[in-house]
């Protein structure tokens, strides 16, 4: 019995030290892999940055042609209700 109360701490100590070794090297591994990470993250910002300005160029340009779309559907549209509230209103005449 004196046997299993020295042993069992023992084991119990080791376990603890490798588990303790096992997380620091983890550890380590993962701020690694966290560097890595941020570099690609900056390098990714940075060229998505050089776009920047291409694609306010394309937004302008598609707000410019859905301006000039929709002023001319307005037109057409305010025209043929003319053409038909004068047809509809020779019919009430009539």
């Amino acid at each position: 019995m004196d046997f299993l109360n020295v042993l069992l701490p023992t084991l119990l100590y080791v376990a603890g030290i490798t588990l303790l070794v096992v997380f620091i090297i983890i550890g380590i591994k993962l701020i690694n892999i966290l560097n890595r990470v941020e570099r690609i993250t900056e390098n990714v910002e940075a060229k998505v940055s050089s776009f920047d300005h291409a694609f306010s160029v394309l937004n302008k340009m598609a707000d410019g042609v859905a301006n000039i779309s929709d002023s001319i559907v307005f037109n057409v549209t305010n025209a043929l209700s003319k053409i038909f509230k004068r047809k509809e209103e020779d019919k009430y005449y009539e």
